[in-house]
């Protein structure tokens, strides 16, 4: 036997590990209707084509060496210019490196940021890599309360309480992944506030910030320019390509408070070689191009988001929030006859075989009693998955 290091027994990704259990359905010949991941491009989205022909160029063109560790300056450049045109910041391309993906920023920050026994304060619920990866470094997690009476957003006071002498950074997920919470700028400045007061950072995730169906999304940074904030962004959901794995973090670093956390985030990545080259290279065109496609894909999902905010509400036993942005639904399990979010999930697929991901791999405090559901299948592909749902939903509570 060769046993695993310890740290990776608190690994633990609901989002990919409720798939396991529905290929075990697909192997015997059943088909799942998957209404858990979060990619447009499982769906009926597909990538701007002069995004493709770009990528394309790119390799013909001899991009396919190892790229700068810190990214291609044009490209840097290119994202400083969206950061100024978009959110008033001015960004020096060496306050910008490109990541695989937003997840590896997360990563490297974490990596740089905590010590054993140290605290991440982060929503409840939140993307899961910001507890798993936390956990894996020997730190803590901390969850603070987002009010689901109040759509989901954050409870200021409960990160006062929340914060101790071991508080590293503050996280804000915005528009929030799993629940679709647009949070409010009033909101968004008092928590930097806080921050400010006890000499913390905070930690921006934005990826869905184009992503907005009411309303518009603000830049944490652009709301407190003078304090310390580290945004991570990238292309996947905006521009579609979740699979080429191009993200960024930002360092707002007025007064050089983050000089030293930046430079182990930048040795880092120097360890790790570099992002993607030619998919670099691609992004050029993302920025620079026809952003058409953007309108195009929030107005097809804010009819989807008003179908299934309908539709689940319609459903005995269950309700939900109306989601202000991203891509996802929370809903409440109002009756249940099962031990917990995760049973309630694993019975919906094996009995009506619709996949949707339970809401304590987001939480096991704020998460649990719901689950996850994206609205980004078409109407008809979330008709049938919530007409069976509907359905089962009678049945269980009729019994």
């Amino acid at each position: 036997m060769f046993p695993p290091s310890n740290r990776t027994k608190s690994i633990s990704y609901a989002i990919r590990e409720v798939v396991v259990y529905a290929r075990q359905l697909e192997k015997k010949g059943i088909k799942v209707i998957k209404m858990n991941i979060g990619d447009p491009i499982a769906y009926d989205f597909d990538t701007p084509q002069h995004m493709k022909e770009a990528l394309y160029k790119a390799a013909l063109d001899g991009y396919n060496g190892y790229a700068p560790s810190e990214g291609y300056e044009e490209l840097r450049q290119e994202i400083a210019n969206r950061e100024k045109r978009r959110n008033g910041m001015d960004y020096d391309i060496d306050d910008i490196c490109i990541t695989t993906g937003v997840t590896e920023a997360l990563q490297i920050f974490l990596a740089a940021c905590l010590n054993e026994g140290d605290e991440l304060l982060v929503p409840g619920p939140t993307y899961p890599p910001y507890n798993l990866i936390t956990h894996f470094h020997g730190a803590k997690p901390v969850p603070y309360a987002t009010l689901e009476e109040e759509q989901w957003q954050p409870d200021v006071d409960d990160i006062r309480k929340k914060i101790s002498e071991k508080t590293k950074a503050i996280v804000i997920i915005n528009p929030n992944n799993p629940t679709g919470a647009l949070y409010s700028p009033k909101v968004v400045k008092e928590i930097v506030d806080i921050a400010g007061e006890h000499n913390i950072v905070v930690v921006s995730d934005e990826i869905y910030d184009d992503i907005v169906f009411e309303g518009r999304q603000y830049a944490t940074a652009s709301l407190a320019k003078d304090l310390p904030i580290i945004t991570f962004n990238g292309f996947s959901k905006v521009y579609l390509v979740p699979g080429w794995r191009i993200g960024y973090a930002l360092f707002n670093n007025p007064n050089g408070e983050l000089d030293e956390l930046k430079n182990a985030f930048l040795r880092i990545a120097r360890a790790r070689l570099c992002a993607n080259s030619v998919c670099q290279l691609a992004m050029l065109s993302a920025l620079r191009g026809k952003q058409d496609h953007i309108k195009e894909m929030v107005k097809k999902l804010r009819e989807r988001r008003d179908y299934a905010y309908k539709r689940i509400n319609e459903i005995e036993g269950l309700s939900t929030v109306k989601p202000a942005g991203a891509f996802y639904i929370f809903p409440k399990i109002e009756k249940s006859v099962w031990k917990n979010d995760k049973e309630f999930v694993l019975d919906v697929l094996n009995e009506i075989h619709v996949l949707f991901v339970h809401g304590s791999g987001f939480c096991p405090i704020y998460g649990k009693g719901h689950f996850r559901s994206v609205i980004l299948p078409p109407i008809e592909q979330m008709e049938e998955a919530f007409n069976r749902l509907d359905a089962f939903m009678k049945r269980r509570l009729s019994k």
